[in-house]
């Protein structure tokens, strides 16, 4: 008899996984490590890795904390979540508990188990960062894709949303809306949050704020949607940006009490997947999430950092003719090089994924295309993360200048150079095609 072959692809594969690849910003770290590796010059601009360190303090207390072996509360450990609450009281004015925190292994797992529990519709508006899609995908959710226009900022607006929940006023929906954008770097003010947060009451949504960003709002300003709508949002939150820790692995929910049955339903599933996160990681947290003088000067200098090299990238690309929105957080850039689109057509570059692969080519410059971030295939946008430099030297630099100037002309060229020269041959490929 002939035994049956289980090496063919695809065909046990459930549906829900067939054809999704790797995450793209994964993908693109790999590839460029790779091509480091064989010696050729490479400017990382794919990753959104954060590239400054995990201030000293947290380490200190990652370190007291190694010896901490105990599988920990599937829910988190009860001095992290009431640490986080008490962050979120702090920044957001609402009166969470501790029992409204839920702790997991990164903010993406939580994500997951978020989409897996609850039966409803996943609305996501474009660009959006690379795996809410695929997770969704996965799991066997509708996924409504919302578009956003460039020259409002990538920005969702009030009417796109009234327009997705109007068609169908009564079913079950998740909105994620993540601020600080990834990849786009604009963020929300107060009186566009108070609007979103009306529409979403209307329908009784679920609004999931991914707010991973939020302490890397280059004002310092970070509001949250939880402000106008507290009965429908889920604040998710982590140490992988603001915090430098994105290895860490450790994600924030923090749930409203009217959504408590949910926040019980994701752990029930928790129990059976992850247990519970790392010991030593949720201990070393606390000091994190407990702030203090040490870790605002360690956010304030990366803001300004941050901020300098974001009006660096953008100078230089809208003086090429670049259409750039301004962000206002994190470390992105979202453009759109459609004026160029004649001549990237007649270079035989019919998409964003082609124009990210041929710029790698020839400039060995890493960035991720817009298709990736749900955006139309031939469409000319793409993601550059300004990441490429040593944070921490960055942050020694900051610190000799007085915090009420601003950082001189000379310190992006001396600190964070490699982003500069990036960009550079970003522009000359451009423009010399």
């Amino acid at each position: 008899m002939r035994s049956r072959d289980i090496s063919v692809p695809d065909v046990h594969l459930n549906l829900n996984v067939r054809g999704l690849r790797e995450s793209a910003t994964l993908a693109i770290n790999e590839r460029s490590r790779a091509m480091q590796a064989a010696g050729q010059e490479v400017s990382l601009l794919g990753l959104g890795q954060s590239p400054f360190p995990v201030p000293a303090a947290v380490v200190d207390e990652l370190k007291a904390n190694a010896h901490q072996k105990d599988y920990l509360p599937v829910k988190g450990l009860t001095r992290l979540r009431n640490a986080v609450a008490g962050y979120h009281r702090r920044q957001v004015g609402i009166e969470y508990r501790g029992e409204d925190v839920l702790i997991g292994p990164g903010s993406k797992e939580l994500m997951f188990l978020v989409q897996l529990v609850y039966y409803g519709n996943l609305v996501i508006p474009t660009p959006s960062w690379v795996s809410y899609a695929p997770q969704a995908t996965i799991v066997g959710r509708h996924i409504h894709w919302v578009p956003t226009q460039i020259d409002q900022g990538w920005r969702l607006t009030p009417e796109r949303l009234e327009e997705e929940c109007k068609t169908d006023p009564t079913r079950p929906r998740i909105v994620i809306l993540n601020y600080p954008n990834n990849p786009s770097g604009t963020s929300y003010g107060a009186k566009h949050l108070k609007s979103l947060a009306a529409v979403a009451r209307r329908y009784k949504v679920i609004m999931l704020s991914d707010e991973i960003y939020g302490e890397l709002q280059y004002d310092g300003q970070h509001s949250s949607i939880a402000t106008h709508y507290p009965e429908g949002t889920i604040i998710s939150s982590g140490l992988s940006k603001w915090c430098g820790a994105g290895g860490w692995r450790l994600g924030t929910f923090t749930f409203p009490q009217s959504l408590r049955w949910l926040l019980d339903a994701v752990a029930v599933v928790a129990s059976e997947t992850f247990t519970s996160t790392s010991a030593p990681i949720q201990h070393a947290a606390i000091r994190a999430f407990e702030g203090g003088i040490a870790i605002e000067r360690y956010l304030f200098n990366s803001r300004r950092i941050l901020k300098a090299i974001a009006e660096m990238v953008v100078r230089k690309l809208r003086h090429i003719g670049v259409e750039t929105p301004e962000p206002q957080g994190g470390f992105y850039v979202f453009p759109s090089f459609e004026t160029f689109a004649r001549k990237l057509h007649k270079a035989g570059i019919h998409s964003s994924i082609e124009f990210c692969e041929r710029l790698l080519e020839a400039t060995g410059v890493a960035i991720l295309p817009g298709a990736s971030f749900g955006r139309p295939p031939e469409e000319y946008t793409a993601r550059i993360a300004f990441v490429d430099f040593d944070g921490a030297r960055a942050l020694v630099g900051a610190e000799a200048v007085p915090s009420a100037q601003g950082l001189p002309e000379d310190f992006l060229e001396n600190y964070c150079g490699r982003v500069s020269n990036a960009m550079d041959r970003l522009c000359e490929w451009v423009v010399g095609l």
